[in-house]
């Protein structure tokens, strides 16, 4: 039987960077992934959603174009070439992780991992099955979308996040059932595509995670696409019909409706994949591992990091917790730090956010002040026709310490990196404000907002 000093079980953001981490760190590693490198973010979530998303884009432009004086025919699509080139840019970036696990001299496992009683780690391969263990074990097994408990649903024809990206035909018409991040960024992709999309939300409002006037500001770009937005709404029933799916809703005032559509697709959220090391009996908070801020579980020499252990459940926040934990495991004393962690939503308008929102400001009872400036001002925002966005800024009005950042926009998600260092560097209003930005740039609204706080504004 072969042993390990660190095992990964997992090779998505979380369970690579952590493998590759550890061995910088000059421990002899392995890691065991049952499907593709990469995980759900790079085969099943972010890159191919982006990478449709910029088709979305692309189809869009041409459309507003139109406007600007440039004329061209009609447009038509191809979702073969489209897939082909999404599955090119995931098979890059795959064997790009490849080379970098093969350069760390990381033994790669291609197998499902089951860790065992006495943490022995059972791979099941094609054609075999073999045993390791582990002196410390990094546990990044991610999670798989939720399928909802609505009548009907078992035989309806439906896509989940994890499917939908290997739809082989545009439908004519589809139903998400689920209006947060990713249920609005793929109704984006499917309304460029001309495809007839209704969203149902249980919620008050879609992308509940962000701030209100950022849900509410994609919620009108969303309909202008032409896209029915449906909130405080539940799918009560589904039944399909030869072609079609008959989607019964409900409206909070019990008012029922029933929706004809071509397909189905689940965004409800995902659930933690634990089953591989239930034997372990470890802590858990509620469905997720607990840890405490070394990535640490309840047993020794056993880290949990990413969808698992809950919180944001965001890539980069996955690979952030795979290098304090393989640092742990190797012994450096590390912990991680939540306390600035940017947010996007890829879709169009962007929306993008940092620190702490103003609801959360109020909660906490902090003395604040906070600046909103529009982009309809911007003068890069009206050459690029995006002017439907704003920029808003929340500082202490002690100190005048950033504490929070929110965009709406083009490029946003881009952006966000500047507040972001400036608040991880302790950064003021002040020092924001003598910074001289570009222009002109969207990125100069940061630069207003700030000075705007400072009662010194010039267009604002």
């Amino acid at each position: 039987m072969e042993n390990y000093e660190v095992v990964v079980l997992g090779g998505g953001p979380g369970g690579y960077v952590a493998a590759i981490q550890a061995a910088k760190l000059g421990k002899r590693v392995a890691l065991i992934e049952a499907r593709e490198l990469g995980g759900t973010c790079l085969n099943r979530g972010c890159i191919p959603s982006k990478t449709l998303l910029r088709h979305a884009e692309v189809i869009e432009t041409i459309e507003q174009a139109k406007e600007w004086g440039i004329e061209t025919g009609p447009v038509s699509f191809s979702l073969s070439k489209m897939i082909a080139r999404k599955d090119a840019v995931i098979q890059q970036l795959r064997n790009g992780i490849a080379y970098l696990l093969k350069r760390g001299e990381i033994k790669v496992y291609e197998g499902f991992g089951e860790v065992r009683k006495d943490r022995t780690i059972a791979i099941r391969m094609e054609d075999k099955e073999e045993l390791i263990k582990g002196d410390r074990l990094i546990l990044a097994t991610g999670s798989k979308p939720l399928i909802p408990p609505i009548p009907g649903i078992e035989s309806a024809a439906y896509f989940t996040s994890d499917t939908i990206f290997d739809i082989e035909k545009i439908p004519e018409s589809m139903v998400i059932v689920g209006g947060g991040i990713i249920g609005v960024e793929l109704a984006c992709i499917f309304a460029s595509l001309q495809v007839r999309v209704h969203i149902v939300e249980m919620g008050s409002r879609i992308v509940p995670s962000e701030e209100p006037e950022a849900s509410k500001a994609l919620a009108k770009s969303l309909k202008k696409k032409g896209i029915t937005v449906l909130t405080n709404t539940k799918v009560a029933h589904v039944e399909p019909q030869e072609s079609s799916q008959f989607v019964k809703i409900e409206k909070e005032n019990g008012a029922q409706e029933i929706i004809e559509a071509e397909t189905i697709l689940l965004a409800v959220g995902r659930a933690a994949n634990t089953a591989s090391f239930a034997a372990l009996n470890l802590e858990m908070n509620g469905p997720f591992v607990k840890v405490d801020n070394q990535m640490a579980s309840s047993a020794p020499g056993i880290y949990a990091i990413g969808d698992i252990v809950g919180g944001w459940q965001l890539a980069h926040v996955a690979s952030a917790e795979g290098r304090v934990a393989a640092a742990n495991a190797a012994g450096v004393s590390e912990t991680i730090d939540y306390s600035i962690v940017p947010r996007c939503v890829y879709t169009s308008p962007e929306i993008a956010s940092v620190g702490i929102t103003e609801e959360e400001a109020k909660r906490r009872g902090i003395d604040y002040k906070l600046v909103r400036i529009d982009h309809r001002s911007n003068g890069r925002a009206l050459a690029q026709g995006e002017k439907e966005g704003f920029t808003k800024l929340i500082a202490g009005t002690q100190y005048g310490e950033i504490l929070g950042v929110l965009m709406v926009g083009t490029h946003v998600t881009e952006m966000i990196a500047e507040p972001s260092a400036f608040m991880h560097l302790e950064g003021t209003v002040d020092e924001l404000a003598s910074l001289i930005h570009a222009h002109p740039t969207i990125s100069e609204s940061l630069h207003e907002a700030s000075i705007s706080w400072l009662e010194k504004g010039v267009h604002h």
